[in-house]
């Protein structure tokens, strides 16, 4: 996700992001945070899903 579809999903301006990453680190990092948050869990969904689907192979093949 670039920071402009940051700042749409946010309903903020690119530039207000921008002035938040220097002018509030914190916020902004909170923020981010939040994103990377969001994006891990997203990525152990399909990493589980995955496993599962190899585990019916395997067990299928028996």
């Amino acid at each position: 996700m670039t920071q402009r579809d940051k700042a749409i999903y946010l309903d903020i301006t690119p530039v207000t992001l921008r002035n938040w990453k220097k002018h509030k680190p914190n916020l902004y990092k909170i923020i981010m945070l939040g994103f990377a948050f969001e994006e891990a869990v997203k990525q152990s969904k399909e990493n589980y899903e995955s496993l599962l689907a190899m585990q019916q192979k395997v067990i299928g093949d028996k």
